[in-house]
């Protein structure tokens, strides 16, 4: 797996900020919430995995180039 570089990483953390809402469109994870589970994001680790704790009760990361999250303005 190749991991983004540390520009990627800053820009994902700008996009995906501490305490921002977010909602899973599509992750391809046998644990992985429903799509359209919304959760709050507690931060971009240094791989650009965005790490959220899920409004069901799980904390699954959404990685970087698989997995795809939405933000939630609002």
């Amino acid at each position: 797996m190749k991991y983004p570089g540390r520009n990627l990483v800053n820009k994902l953390r700008e996009e995906y900020p501490e305490g921002c809402q977010v909602e899973l469109i599509k992750m391809d994870d046998p644990q992985a919430p429903c799509p359209g589970t919304e959760g709050i994001v507690v931060g971009v680790d240094d791989a650009g995995s965005i790490m959220i704790e899920w409004d069901d009760g799980s904390s699954l990361s959404a990685v970087y180039g698989k997995d795809i999250v939405r933000r939630i303005y609002r």
